[in-house]
């Protein structure tokens, strides 16, 4: 019975990541979320992370250089800060979803190493806190 007593702990701090994660929120975009980099139009809500950072990089790399030559760049009438802070929050909810993600297989396993004696208690307990 040790081993279901941790597994349930570990369970409980699955549930406290969860809530946690539940703070990022949604994503709400100040730019059209259509980036014009060097000809090329990307549509950074269905960009995968690593292409993110790409972009990030390289608005970041346009941003100190406009910046030593004195100009403000924009680009599709957006400041890069503007574009900046939609790429970083886009990689946010992405890294939350993966982070989702495994915490849901982590907490599978743990159900599936439960002893069939504790997975029958826990039901009995949520069926009676359904009755109250």
């Amino acid at each position: 019975m040790s081993n279901d007593k941790k597994i349930l702990e570990l369970k409980n701090q699955i549930k406290e990541k969860r809530e946690k994660l539940k703070s990022i929120g949604r994503f709400t975009p100040v730019t059209n979320c259509i980036l014009d980099l060097d000809g090329v139009k990307s549509n950074i809500q269905v960009l995968k992370k690593d292409q993110l950072v790409l972009c990030a990089c390289q608005l970041q790399s346009y941003k100190h250089s406009a910046k030593e030559l004195g100009y403000e760049l924009k680009i599709n009438g957006f400041t890069i800060d503007d574009w900046l802070k939609d790429i970083v929050a886009r990689i946010d909810i992405l890294s939350v979803k993966e982070e989702e993600t495994k915490l849901k297989a982590m907490e599978d396993k743990l159900s599936t190493l439960l002893s069939n004696r504790k997975k029958v208690e826990l039901e009995i307990e949520a069926i009676e806190s359904m009755l109250k």
